[in-house]
């Protein structure tokens, strides 16, 4: 496969409930094999200049980098925050079963 075939995105959410509905979702539809949920978490940024401290959840899911794109427009379709983050890293090792796993548990609706 290629290089960076498979990548992990992570996003944040304000609940629990709303990172356990993209997950289902997410996966339901064959954008992501797996969605794991992480938190709490605190974060701590800027927006719309003023220093901002929130609890969020982490909602981590492994995909292909193709469905990258379909997967960011479908987790943009109900998020509640007016600019989400959804950025994914590339994973550059894996076992052969785990990513193999990965790649037909990911089809998106392209295929």
């Amino acid at each position: 496969m290629e290089k960076n075939h498979f990548v992990q995105v992570q996003i944040t959410f304000p609940t629990e409930e709303s990172a356990q509905s993209t997950a289902n979702r997410l996966v339901e539809r064959h954008l992501a094999a797996c969605a794991q949920i992480v938190g709490p978490i605190r974060s701590v940024y800027v927006w719309n200049g003023v220093r901002e401290e929130s609890v969020e959840i982490l909602l981590l899911a492994k995909t292909k980098a193709s469905l990258f794109d379909e997967l960011a427009e479908a987790v943009r379709a109900d998020h509640p925050y007016e600019c989400p983050q959804i950025v994914a890293l590339p994973i550059v090792a894996g076992t052969s079963d785990y990513l193999d796993w990965v790649e037909t548990g990911t089809i998106g609706s392209g295929s």
